[in-house]
């Protein structure tokens, strides 16, 4: 394995297997194009791409050992690889929006604590008087109320940003140029 780019700003990543069914998860049983890639191929392909400039081109060529390789095979290796990445893009992006569900639940549930916790502590102050206790009372509730806010915050001021960058990455790789080579120097492109 191997990075590289070309004069044209390209940044290609060279694959070297020694049968081109390595690149695809063998407990698949689908067809090679609706196949998986193999865990330890794909984190190899998003670790390289991820430090390529956003604005770069990316190509991914796969060096087969001792295969021929055809045209249809190099088009079956781009349309997987393609829907590969596609159908992940597409899991993050529904993972995100699951997210922001589940940070609007959270703000909501959290909001609605707060008013309860300034109504019940104002009425505990309220009813215990002007001592020490009333305060403690009513300044653990307004810290547990805030504490309810946490959550929520932390979904819409962090969590979102590197979930979307991801989805970005797989669309991005969902489109790279595939080629594929074989030892004996036959190459095929989709």
């Amino acid at each position: 394995m191997q990075a590289s780019a070309t004069p044209t700003g390209t940044a290609v990543l060279d694959l070297h297997v020694a049968e081109l069914r390595q690149l695809f998860n063998s407990m698949d049983p689908a067809p090679f194009r609706q196949r998986d890639l193999d865990a330890k191929a794909q984190d190899y392909i998003v670790d390289w791409a991820q430090e390529v400039p956003a604005g770069r081109p990316l190509e991914l060529v796969v060096h087969v050992g001792a295969e021929a390789v055809a045209p249809s095979d190099a088009a079956m290796l781009k349309d997987a690889v393609d829907e590969y990445f596609r159908q992940r893009a597409l899991a993050t992006w529904r993972g995100l929006r699951k997210l922001f569900r589940i940070g609007r639940i959270s703000l909501l549930i959290g909001v609605l604590f707060v008013g309860a916790a300034a109504v019940v502590g104002e009425s505990i102050a309220s009813f215990v008087g002007q001592g020490r206790y009333a305060t403690l009372i009513h300044d653990s509730l307004v810290i547990g109320a805030w504490v309810a806010l946490w959550r929520p915050m932390e979904i819409f001021l962090y969590d979102w940003w590197p979930v979307r960058t991801e989805a970005r990455l797989f669309e991005r790789l969902s489109r790279i140029d595939v080629r594929l080579t074989s030892a004996g120097g036959t190459e095929a492109s989709a």
